[in-house]
């Protein structure tokens, strides 16, 4: 098995939800972990939580992965502050979920640039370090949306069936440099996300995709798992 101790992961993202559960499963298995978010103070809550509830390395900066500029800031942060990077986790991601006719170009524009483009940002980003360090591991957080379609769900289905030919072109380019490509596609994950927390015990929790990182992370080197389904085990009727 793969060991997670010492590896430089950023997690996008990560100031609530799935992300900041990934990035504390990271920690607590002895990775280093660097996270954004859009929000400065956001990044800066979760970075002193994480690092009281982990006792590990991490660090944040703020940046919004629509914007090319800002993503290549924050893996000058990255280089800076850890010398490098072993693993990304492309977290960050919006959904609105409307009709075709209610659907606004700036909804659109969001869900595209930031389920799609933030990721390319940030995957081209890694992967040009990923040399220096004699390999990398890319997780993608997709969702179950990018193979079924539903009513409303336009942009959102767009941006995530998109994600899933994604991840294999870049699966194929960049595994005979020793790069893993995987991505997870999760049912309904009990986050803000879809709503209200509360009442929704019967969904996927975080820290049951941030588990499925691990053990991606932890598989052993010759062995690669490139696509995870993820379904509640008893949904609501």
């Amino acid at each position: 098995m793969e060991t997670l101790t010492g590896k430089i992961c950023l997690v996008t993202g990560a100031t609530r939800g799935i992300g900041r559960a990934i990035a504390k499963t990271l920690l607590e298995h002895g990775a280093q972990v660097a996270i954004c978010g859009r929000a400065q103070a956001a990044v800066d809550e979760a970075v002193a939580a994480l690092a009281r509830e982990t006792g590990g390395k991490v660090a944040g900066k703020a940046a919004d992965v629509r914007n090319h500029a800002e993503v290549g800031e924050l893996f000058r942060f990255i280089d800076a502050h850890f010398g490098g990077i072993d693993v990304l986790v492309n977290n960050a991601g919006v959904g609105f979920f409307r009709p075709i006719s209610e659907l606004s170009l700036q909804d659109w524009q969001d869900t595209i640039q930031t389920n799609l483009s933030g990721v390319f940002y940030c995957t081209k980003e890694a992967i040009l370090r990923f040399g220096t360090r004699g390999g990398g591991h890319i997780v993608n957080i997709s969702s179950l949306a990018g193979k079924n379609p539903f009513a409303g769900g336009a942009a959102y289905n767009a941006s995530k069936f998109a994600l899933t030919g994604f991840s294999e072109a870049v699966m194929l380019d960049a595994r005979n440099e020793n790069v893993r490509v995987s991505y997870i596609m999760p049912g309904s994950v009990a986050t803000e996300f879809s709503g209200t927390v509360s009442g929704q015990d019967w969904k996927i929790w975080p820290e049951d995709v941030a588990e499925i990182v691990r053990m991606l992370l932890e598989m052993p080197g010759r062995t690669l798992i490139s696509r995870v389904e993820v379904r509640p085990a008893r949904p609501k009727r």
